[in-house]
């Protein structure tokens, strides 16, 4: 993703996913996600660069890293994630697809629209 992939239309911010054979899924942002989007883009200052990777590479593992221009690898965020998981106690089996589903089944709990949940995860 892109910064420009994170956007507002009046007070509604969305994020617009990149899917395979080039198709994207644009979808609101929840509430709490526009939160923390908004103060990661001012902490990281990278608001203005829009053709930029949204999400960067941290230079080092450092307990202060800065982030690069570099874009954050597939491989990398699920090396986050899992190493994460484990400090939490959580199951090996955790993955950054796992987000996906409970997001979903979160969205469902909640009273969200079955339609509206297909769409999200990309379903025809």
């Amino acid at each position: 993703m892109r910064v420009r992939d994170y956007y507002t239309q009046g007070t509604r911010s969305f994020l617009r996913l990149h899917e395979k054979a080039g198709r994207f899924n644009e979808n609101p942002a929840h509430h709490v996600i526009q939160a923390y989007m908004e103060d990661y883009i001012g902490a990281a200052g990278i608001g203005a660069d829009r053709d930029g990777p949204l999400f960067r590479a941290a230079d080092g593992r450092s307990k202060r890293p800065t982030l690069s221009g570099g874009r954050l690898t597939r491989q990398r965020a699920w090396e986050m994630v899992k190493r994460r998981a484990a400090a939490a106690g959580l199951p090996y089996e955790i993955t950054p697809h796992s987000f996906r589903g409970t997001g979903i089944t979160e969205y469902l709990r909640g009273g969200g629209d079955r339609d509206v949940a297909a769409r999200i995860a990309g379903h025809e």
